[in-house]
């Protein structure tokens, strides 16, 4: 079978068209296109680069052999981050440890000086932030980045973690009052 080289400037329905023909091409392309997001949804729940990445080629590989299952009921990017959430809190769970983020891996904030812009700050308000996530306890961060940072609601939230309504809601309440203290030490 000769590979066509896909237009890049073809719709993602398209080229999962070509994926399910089996067009690797087209599979690269579909890759490229989602890989930094689905990376960094992975990233955000086991906290480790190297399994981040290996729970979204795993994910990725998933996707491509499941193509046929995808329905289009929701957009190709969100069944994507779906198989990625639930791949990463499995790997998360099968590891059952926490890594804590050492001071070097921090993203380098903006020194103090007179001439903060606005967006300097917003980024220094953003990496206070993920540092007061990362501290809290693994659940707290799990509830949390789902919610706040993926945008999941409270019933996704509960088939992801499999946990009932009115635990997701008390714990989705508790990470938040516990992040609005980490901040305001």
């Amino acid at each position: 079978m000769a590979l066509t080289q896909p237009n890049t400037d073809q719709p993602i329905e398209a080229l999962l068209g070509l994926c399910r023909d089996g067009n690797q091409l087209a599979q690269l392309e579909v890759y490229n296109r989602y890989q930094k997001a689905m990376y960094n949804t992975a990233f955000r729940i086991v906290k480790d680069s190297l399994e981040a990445e290996d729970v979204m080629q795993e994910s990725f590989i998933a996707a491509f052999n499941k193509l046929d299952t995808f329905k289009g009921d929701a957009t190709f990017g969100s069944w994507l981050k779906r198989i990625v959430v639930n791949n990463s809190i499995a790997q998360y769970k099968k590891n059952k440890r926490f890594t804590d983020v050492s001071v070097d891996q921090l993203p380098e904030t903006v020194e103090e000086s007179s001439s903060l812009t606005e967006a300097d700050y917003s980024q220094v308000k953003v990496a206070a932030v993920m540092e007061g996530l990362s501290a809290l306890k693994d659940n707290y961060r799990q509830v949390l980045s789902l919610h706040l940072i993926e945008g999941y609601d409270h019933e996704e939230i509960c088939e992801i973690m499999k946990i009932s309504y009115g635990n997701c809601r008390t714990m989705i309440s508790r990470a938040k009052e516990s992040l609005r203290q980490k901040l305001s030490v």
